[in-house]
């Protein structure tokens, strides 16, 4: 019988995703038995990031400052905005070389789940919208059906303020046999095929 320090240990792991009861113990195990600096260190970085990591004011994104180093950076184009689902998801576009501002949604409409545009912080984006002149919004949420029944709706709401909207291309990865890929991937590159330039 194991005791109940270890047991709130292991039950505290399983928060993580991914993490079941035999990677939680595995876990737990390994950093009480080889590695206790490790875990003094793990348990000060998370109750420093819980009490000091909040959402920027502007972008959502994780920050320990009201406004984030990108919404505050000068260089960046104020006038091209990127709503995207996650934090990962805004680093993924960060490292295409893309220089505008970001808004991120912290998850996707989901109706069901009691997800409306409140709790993906539309609200927000509405007040942005009203005050800032962004040129074009890029709508990158995920191919999934959550996600696009988000883009329709950021896309009506773009529209209100007749803010040209333009959506991240689904399709073949680059790389990829077509014999390869599934129906659904297919079926949204060749929705969304564009025009080849002309041969002279």
């Amino acid at each position: 019988m194991m005791s109940p320090l270890l047991e709130k240990l292991i039950h505290a792991l399983r928060v993580l995703p991914g993490v079941g009861p035999k990677s939680a113990q595995r876990m737990a195990f390994h950093l009480l038995a080889r590695n206790r600096q490790g875990g003094k260190a793990i348990a000060q970085a998370l109750e420093e990031a819980m009490i000091h990591i909040q959402h920027c004011e502007e972008c959502r994104t994780f920050s320990e400052t009201p406004r984030c180093a990108i919404c505050l950076h000068p260089n960046r184009d104020r006038h091209l905005l990127c709503i995207v689902e996650t934090p990962a998801d805004m680093i993924a576009i960060e490292q295409t070389g893309y220089k505008g501002l970001y808004f991120l949604l912290l998850g996707h409409l989901s109706p069901l789940d009691g997800i409306g545009p409140q709790e993906i912080g539309l609200d927000i984006l509405n007040r942005r919208l009203q005050k800032d002149s962004f040129q074009e919004i890029i709508i990158a949420t995920n191919p999934t059906v959550e996600g696009e029944a988000t883009a329709h709706y950021l896309l009506q709401l773009a529209t209100q303020y007749k803010i040209p909207c333009s959506r991240i291309a689904h399709g073949v990865p680059f790389g990829d046999v077509l014999e390869y890929i599934d129906t659904r991937t297919l079926g949204f590159a060749m929705a969304s095929r564009a025009q080849c330039l002309e041969v002279e």
